[in-house]
């Protein structure tokens, strides 16, 4: 596709959503690249991961936002709560539906300081579509992990189903879709308060919000998603960004030099899910084994809190990057940037999802052959037996490797930019390479 040689400005509106971040300032990365102008509105801590990669920073005002990274600010507390539908509800009261006015004024009151061509929006953030629809503004939800709107012939979405095959298969999916219908519901009329605020129609469908705009991106593999095959047309999918998170540091392993045996990666999240028990329960399993294992901690949890052994070796943080190149197993939460990096690796995997989407992209993994899953209160013993089934049958690294395959050869037919730019409007004059940014609002 050919692009004009002009600069157009984006608004790329996100929230401190941990392993959303990386993904979506790498697209903001690849918009920059090409000379145009990226603002970013967030939770004031991506102000600086915003800056660092060249954005201009405005931080969420009226709209729930955090100032640290302390679990006791976290919006949902995911952790907190056992039952899936409970955790539906708090998402559309707490994050979704609730505060859709505070994200819409936000929003709107962005765009009309800094004159954006596009708005690139985080589809968890109904309210920032709302203002930038009331703006006239063009503007496309972002997905940064696999399909999660639920859609009429989709799989259901939070259970971690596996595709659906047959009748029974599709039957339980279109109840879990008119479950989903029913508890989101309660959510419209939030919606449509803000609408109206904006100018905008009431709702026919509270899905409606995010799935009747100009485009929606989805930043994963449409080969590794078995819902690419039921999305919207106006969906595309832009393939997996997997950069690292930027506070990744080099660390250090301090592995004898007689140790021998596979390499195991072990990388749960980036955000607070209570993970240290199950990463003690991981450490305690690989001690037992032949291997040499890494373990990355991430932000949220204190290295006093998992302790390594001869063999397994615990750090902060680390790039993955350049583990998983000599890696033969990745035991992770599977979270889809992890998932996705290792998979376009060619590496396997043992799946312990915690919540959130990790059960539905850790039910993808399963359906090409990639790794196992197992549960996040599974004994040491049961985690032993799944990393040695995956280490001793090498179909698993075969199926991770066909894997890699497609998501090389996807990487090499999808230019990201160019997907981006039907977004912005033909009238819409763009402006010379080189524009002097506007005084961020904050």
């Amino acid at each position: 596709m050919d692009i004009p040689d002009t600069s157009r400005r984006f608004l790329l509106a996100m929230w401190e959503g941990g392993g959303t971040l990386p993904p979506e300032l790498g697209l903001a990365r690849l918009l920059l690249a090409r000379g145009h102008d990226v603002h970013v509105l967030a939770d004031p801590t991506v102000e600086d991961d915003a800056l660092a990669a060249g954005c201009v920073f405005h931080p969420w005002r009226r709209a729930p936002h955090r100032t640290t990274l302390d679990p006791a600010e976290d919006l949902l507390r995911d952790w907190e709560v056992t039952s899936p539908l409970a955790m539906l509800a708090r998402i559309r009261d707490t994050f979704v539906a609730g505060p859709a006015s505070d994200y819409a004024a936000d929003t709107a009151e962005t765009l009309r300081a800094i004159d954006a061509d596009a708005v690139l929006v985080d589809f968890m953030l109904f309210g920032a579509v709302i203002g930038a629809q009331g703006q006239g503004v063009p503007v496309a939800p972002v997905v940064p992990n696999i399909w999660s709107i639920p859609t009429p012939g989709g799989p259901a979405i939070g259970p971690g189903f596996p595709k659906a095959t047959t009748r029974f298969g599709r039957l339980r999916d279109a109840a879990m879709l008119r479950l989903a219908d029913r508890m989101f519901a309660p959510g419209i009329p939030a919606l449509d308060a803000a609408r109206r605020q904006h100018g905008l129609a009431p709702l026919a469908s509270f899905y409606d919000q995010v799935l009747q705009t100009d485009r929606i991106f989805v930043l994963s593999s449409p080969t590794f998603d078995f819902a690419s095959d039921v999305v919207p047309d106006h969906v595309r999918y832009l393939g997996p960004i997997t950069d690292d998170p930027s506070w990744a540091e080099e660390a250090a392993l301090s592995w004898t030099e007689d140790q021998e045996g596979p390499f195991v990666l072990v990388a749960f999240s980036s955000t607070f899910q209570d993970q240290a028990p199950v990463l003690r329960r991981v450490v305690e399993a690989l001690s037992t084994l032949q291997v040499r294992a890494v373990v990355t901690l991430g932000q949220m949890l204190d290295p006093a809190d998992v302790q390594g052994s001869t063999n397994v070796v615990v750090v902060p943080s680390a790039p993955h990057g350049p583990l998983l190149e000599r890696a033969d197993l990745v035991v992770t939460h599977c979270g889809h940037g992890t998932t996705l990096k290792a998979l376009g690796a060619g590496v396997p995997l043992v799946c312990i999802p915690m919540g959130r989407d990790q059960n539905d992209t850790a039910a993808r993994v399963v359906h090409h052959g990639a790794g196992v899953r197992i549960g996040p209160k599974a004994r040491t013993s049961r985690i032993r037996r799944a990393v040695q089934r995956v280490l001793g049958d090498p179909r698993f690294t075969t199926a991770a490797g066909r894997l890699a395959a497609a998501i090389t050869e996807e990487r090499q037919q999808i230019d990201i930019a160019a997907e981006l730019y039907p977004l912005v409007r033909d009238d819409q004059p763009g402006r010379p390479s080189g524009v002097t940014h506007p005084t961020p609002g904050g």
